[in-house]
């Protein structure tokens, strides 16, 4: 889920007008800084309008990533996925990298660049790209994020899907440095858990 969040934080293409050309070129620089080949990792706090809350961190580099949150910990290889679900005791689920149904909110979170009309503008805290969803469009009606001046790093991301907002603050963002040992999948460490094949 998170990581479809954040694709929405950088992932848009603009209409070609001086504010959204502006607002194009921040979020290829934030594209680079948070998805580039060097990885990077950060701490999030996820509320979905108070019904659903987690925080933890992420670590990721191309397709694979890693998290360790408050309700799981997970690790992507770019093939398989791995869950650790803390409620359940002594069992990781192993799940297909291309339909990963541990996660089962991500799919509401599809984003289609072309779907919306966007703007920046300046905020205390840095720069705010609001995306207003053009009319018909399914999904995501709107999204409020907000990006540091100098450097572009993500500060949260606001989204609405029909009247429920998702809020994702972000803290301790890294670019750079996270390499594929990171991302493993430590199964030496997992030889008494039961392994529950879910693909």
């Amino acid at each position: 889920m998170f990581m479809s969040l954040l694709m929405v934080l950088c992932s848009v293409q603009a209409e070609d007008t001086p504010n959204s050309r502006q607002a194009r070129r921040i979020f290829n620089s934030a594209y680079q800084k948070v998805f580039g080949e060097q990885g990077a990792t950060l701490h999030y706090n996820v509320n979905i309008i108070g019904i659903y809350k987690t925080n933890g961190t992420i670590w990721y580099k191309g397709k694979k990533s890693k998290f360790v949150d408050e309700k799981m910990n997970s690790w992507n290889d770019g093939t398989t996925v791995y869950t650790i679900k803390k409620k359940k005791k002594k069992e990781v689920e192993i799940h297909s990298a291309k339909n990963n149904k541990s996660d089962k909110y991500s799919s509401k979170f599809k984003f289609e660049p072309e779907n919306f009309e966007y703007s920046i503008s300046e905020q205390a805290e840095g720069y705010m790209i609001t995306l207003k969803a053009k009319k018909g469009a399914k999904g995501i009606k709107e999204v409020h994020a907000l990006v540091e001046r100098k450097t572009y790093h993500p500060i949260s991301v606001r989204i609405k899907i029909a009247f429920v907002w998702t809020t994702i603050k972000i803290s301790n963002f890294r670019s750079g440095g996270i390499t594929d040992e990171m991302l493993r999948f430590p199964r030496e460490n997992y030889k008494d858990y039961e392994f529950v094949d879910k693909r």
